[in-house]
């Protein structure tokens, strides 16, 4: 081999080949592009590829927390537990699939700029985790569809899908976003768009006489299960004890305590305990490994895209609605655990026997986030009792969704993991579903899949967004009117 063949193939087995790296490169380039210094490209790409490795010593953590719980769920009930936790099926699949994503990711995002600049959806989605979680799941669905042998067609499909589903969620939502932040300034980019949307069309059925959450003061005593790490490591302790408990009541004892390699009961519960702990650090490292590559690849991904697409709106994490209804977000949450744990009963007594699905546990980090999302978009139009709905409504559907998606996720479906949120449930439940035939027949629905969304998102954004239609519209008037009585009441006691 000539050495400048044996200088591309180590460029292409070593370094491009390698997720960490692959980003980190990225992330310089687009440093580059933004003129910025030597030692801030040099210092971003190194953090970016540094923030990918943290990523996957998270990943080891969790699965050795997750293994023994899914072990254990699996004999107390003879089903597969499954945590949907979008970071840590994204560092476990990484390692397979990470750098077929990583060219996914790169390819979407310039798909997404250019339907941002030729099509009337002008939206930048710069959450770039789910930019990340979004790019992996595509890369495994049509992995598994097409084959490892045509890597290329799933790139080239993938990035395509990704940018769609970038421009398209943003736009369907925003009508509730503007009701929700008051101007059309700023858009959501969070794939679980679809219960958030959901959320808001039930509030706007159920709660046209109720009045906001803003009304009603919650006791701080809850304010805690706002940090991620604590709620994190509060809910795997309390499904961890419960499987624990019920495992000590149902097994036999030298069966249960070999599950998590016990000396006697009391280490069985201690050593439940201690797994749960672990499960949360894990999480808390690959957070941790995630904000790291953010802090360098969003703002490069950004300026680019400002450069690229003048006048559009960003299309933000979900967390930046929260400071507009803060009670709705508590409410959103404990009703969409309550969704979880309704959907989770279903599941276990019908729907898994006769399906086929999965146990699908509810986990308190993605009902907290999308739950309380659900909850500002359902108050927004329904009040308290549209955060209720609209939050409860969201956890059948980030359990249900998961469950339907280990169908279509192949091997990796075994991994006692999933994607959580709604829009990467449906959407990778639909396009896995159109990879069922012929390669050729995967890649023509695939695009035909891709073009209706496009096509019908438009149609709304231009007669729907663009009209000003306002969601809950009835509600409002209703609030006005009270608003006036009680002015008038206040009036008149002033003047007796």
């Amino acid at each position: 081999m000539e050495w400048p063949a044996e200088i591309l193939d180590f460029i292409g087995q070593h370094i491009l080949n390698v997720p960490a790296y692959l980003i980190g490169i990225i992330t310089a380039i687009g440093l580059i592009a933004l003129r910025r210094s030597v030692g801030q490209v040099i210092g971003g790409g190194l953090k970016a590829t540094l923030g990918f490795l943290i990523l996957g010593a998270g990943a080891g953590v969790v699965v050795a927390s997750l293994t023994p719980l899914g072990d254990l769920i699996l004999a107390v009930t003879g089903a597969q537990g499954v945590i949907p936790t979008n970071e840590v099926i994204t560092a476990i699949a990484s390692e397979q699939y990470g750098t077929t994503s990583a060219y996914v990711l790169v390819l979407g995002f310039a798909v997404m700029l250019l339907l941002a600049r030729f099509t009337p959806l002008k939206y930048i989605f710069l959450t770039g985790h789910h930019m990340v979680f979004m790019a992996l799941l595509l890369s495994v669905v049509l992995t598994v569809g097409f084959g490892e042998d045509l890597n290329w067609l799933v790139v080239v499909i993938g990035a395509m899908l990704l940018g769609v589903i970038m421009v398209v969620m943003p736009a369907l939502a925003h009508p509730w976003t503007k009701k929700i932040t008051g101007d059309d300034t700023i858009a959501i980019g969070h794939f679980s768009t679809l219960g958030y949307i959901a959320a808001g069309a039930s509030g706007q059925a159920v709660g046209q006489r109720s009045k906001s959450t803003e009304e009603i003061n919650f006791p701080k005593s809850l304010s805690f299960l706002r940090d991620s790490m604590v709620a994190t490591a509060l809910s795997m302790v309390l499904i961890y004890f419960a499987f624990a408990i019920w495992g000590l009541i149902s097994l036999p004892t030298e069966e249960a305590l070999s599950i998590l390699g016990s000396a006697d009961r009391g280490a069985f519960i201690m050593d439940a305990f201690a797994q749960a702990l672990q499960f949360g650090v894990g999480v808390a490292i690959i957070l941790y490994g995630v904000r790291t590559i953010l802090g360098e690849l969003v703002p490069a991904f950004q300026g680019i895209a400002a450069k690229v697409v003048p006048g559009a709106k960003p299309a933000l994490d979900i967390p930046i609605v929260f400071p507009f209804a803060p009670n709705a977000v508590l409410i959103g949450f404990l009703a969409s655990f309550l969704g979880g744990l309704a959907s989770l009963a279903l599941l276990a007594a019908w729907a898994g026997p006769v399906f086929g699905l999965a146990l699908i546990l509810p986990g308190m980090v993605p009902h907290f986030f999308t739950g309380g999302g659900a909850g500002v978009y359902g108050n927004a139009t329904g009040g308290r009792i549209g955060a209720a709905i609209g939050g409860f409504v969201n956890g059948v559907l980030i359990t249900f969704l998961p469950a339907g998606l280990l169908l279509v996720l192949g091997e990796l479906g075994v991994e006692n993991s999933t994607f959580g949120d709604t829009d990467f449930g449906w959407f990778g439940i639909l396009i896995g579903s159109g990879l069922l035939g012929s390669t050729a027949v995967g890649v023509i629905l695939s695009v035909v899949i891709g073009l209706a969304l496009v096509i019908g998102a438009s149609i709304f954004q231009i007669r729907v967004v663009n009209r000003g239609w306002v969601p809950g519209a009835k509600r409002d008037a209703w609030l006005e009117e009270q608003k006036a009585q009680l002015e008038t009441q206040r009036a008149e006691a002033a003047a007796n």
